[in-house]
């Protein structure tokens, strides 16, 4: 497994040395109308991600890029011990540098000019690997974007069954939320937290019709009815 190659060590965490938009100088100033991000995000896994498609769309590597960041973020989902390392606070530079490579090859995808290196040491070095998950999947709502498609995310306690799926598919493809010539990307998750029912979320829109959220809402009416 990726996490059982990593060593610790001893390191003080340092403060981030650079700004992303100078890392590298794979993120110059000038931007061409084709590589601004369809999308604006927020939080600093969203400034990391637009940087990157930025630098990506530059050299024509979306796709490779895309698809890299694909295969990482499956990774994290199989291999729980990978964020932790991400977060640890006492990588030294050594450990930094055998992360990124072993980062590398599991994205196991062509790396144009050195854009994905580029960017896994600019992490590296500014003590952001923790964000490299959120990186993956704001960079996937980027690509998203750019091919015109909605994406819906579908959480369940347990996975749903196809037909389910396929349900909601249609009868979301057919709603006000998906536009004309837009296409609907379904994302399934599993969350047993939920303990039942379903959160549907389209874009900035959110459906909660777990059995956690009832039962929160249960909660604070018989709270403030005592």
């Amino acid at each position: 497994m990726f996490a059982s190659r990593v060593a610790f060590r001893s390191a003080r965490v340092a403060a981030p040395r650079m700004p992303i938009a100078a890392a590298r100088g794979y993120a110059a100033p000038a931007q061409a109308a084709n590589t601004k991000p369809p999308v604006p995000l927020y939080g600093l896994d969203g400034t990391y991600a637009s940087a990157l498609y930025t630098a990506s769309a530059k050299q024509e590597s979306l796709n490779d890029v895309s698809k890299g960041l694909e295969n990482l973020y499956n990774t994290f989902k199989t291999d729980k011990q990978l964020q932790a390392i991400m977060s640890a606070p006492t990588l030294s530079a050594s450990d930094k540098s055998q992360v990124v490579q072993e980062l590398q090859k599991t994205m196991a995808v062509q790396d144009k000019d050195n854009t994905i290196k580029n960017f896994l040491q600019t992490l590296a070095e500014n003590n952001r690997l923790s964000v490299l998950e959120g990186v993956c999947e704001k960079f996937s709502t980027l690509m998203s974007a750019a091919r015109g498609e909605v994406e819906m995310t579908i959480t369940s306690a347990a996975p749903l069954e196809n037909k389910m799926v396929k349900q909601l598919e249609t009868a979301v493809s057919k709603s006000q939320y998906i536009g004309q010539g837009q296409k609907l990307k379904v994302v399934p998750k599993v969350d047993p937290e939920i303990r039942g029912g379903l959160i549907v979320e389209i874009g900035d829109r959110t459906i909660d019709l777990s059995v956690s959220a009832k039962m929160a809402r249960m909660n604070k009416l018989l709270t403030e009815t005592l």
